[in-house]
């Protein structure tokens, strides 16, 4: 029981990014119950939270696809995770369809400009109000990107130029490295020594190793379907999300299958819980976060959520 006057500790809460909803919204895990909704301009889609769990980052993409024509959105919203609300908006202007977002061990934020292909950086996010750092990053129709814990580092995939480009994010003098790991690479993860970059190449069906100092390529190997997502869960296994055979699959780091797992719905994204063998898997269609249990593979839970539910963190009890 908590001594008179002090507040009871929350429960585990999913963050979770509502594309279609234009919302973030918080879920109490074990009842599923919505918890409060921040409502944002149009399509809101990647976010990162801080390591002190105070606030979120959330980029405005502003439109609802890749594919969707437009000129999208040109912001950062920060989030404040204790109070459920927008606490402000940083202007980023001219540089616009802010998708993939980052922040690395030291708490600096980085946002990525698909339309200008710009890797923005932010020294101090809780206070900054325009960027601190701009890079190029070689690459066309940029989504996403992996970084380092350093930030020294950063992996950007450009959808259409079909690229990975090594990005020092504090150094624009050094010209970008790129690689081509296959058609239509999204998304990327670097193993847990960072020795080693895993791309998910979508058109050409393809997992792919690279060295992450030299995006030489390892090894590769096609996996069929379409590989929206790759995540490092540990030292020795991958997590794959796919969008047309609507699983999401357990691979070694040597690419090889372990264990799939058909789903519901579409896995539009995954989040873990940092201490648990667990992990929340956004679907789209019918609108809902599956909760899976990662030793036994197997769904154990889930809720409903605001229209497209897509990038989530989950907030431990206490936090």
């Amino acid at each position: 029981m908590p001594l008179p006057g002090s507040r009871a500790p929350r429960a585990d809460e999913l963050v979770v990014v509502e594309k279609s909803g234009h919302s973030v919204s918080f879920y109490d895990v074990a009842s599923g119950r919505p918890r409060g909704t921040v409502p944002l301009p149009h399509y809101p889609h990647e976010m990162v939270v801080d390591s002190r769990r105070r606030f979120a980052y959330v980029g405005h993409y502003g439109v609802r696809m890749s594919s969707t024509v437009g000129e999208g959105g040109s912001a950062v919203f920060v989030i404040d995770l204790a109070t459920r609300s927008l606490a402000r908006t940083i202007d980023t202007r001219p540089f616009n369809r802010i998708h993939g977002m980052g922040i690395d061990g030291h708490d600096r934020l980085y946002a990525l400009s698909e339309e200008k292909a710009v890797l923005l950086g932010f020294d101090i996010p809780a206070t900054d109000e325009a960027p601190t750092d701009a890079v190029p990053t070689h690459g066309v129709k940029t989504h996403l990107f992996s970084l380092s814990r350093d930030g020294e580092r950063a992996y950007v995939t450009g959808l259409l130029s079909h690229t990975v480009s090594l990005v020092r994010p504090h150094d624009a003098s050094v010209p970008p490295l790129l690689a081509t790991p296959g058609r239509l690479p999204e998304s990327s993860c670097l193993s847990r020594d960072e020795k080693t970059l895993f791309v998910g190449a979508r058109e050409s069906s393809t997992l792919v190793a690279l060295d992450a100092r030299t995006l030489k390529v390892r090894r590769s190997r096609k996996v069929g379907g379409d590989p929206l997502r790759v995540y490092t869960v540990d030292d020795e296994r991958l997590l794959v999300t796919d969008i047309v055979a609507g699983t999401i699959t357990l691979c070694g780091t040597d690419l090889r299958p372990i264990r799939s797992l058909t789903l519901d719905g579409t896995p539009a994204a995954v989040a873990f819980h940092p201490d648990r063998p667990m992990a929340y898997v956004s679907l789209l269609g019918p609108n809902r976060i599956v909760v899976v249990d990662l030793e036994r593979f197997a769904v154990t839970g889930g809720f409903a959520t605001r229209p497209e539910p897509d990038s989530a963190v989950l907030l431990p009890g206490g936090s």
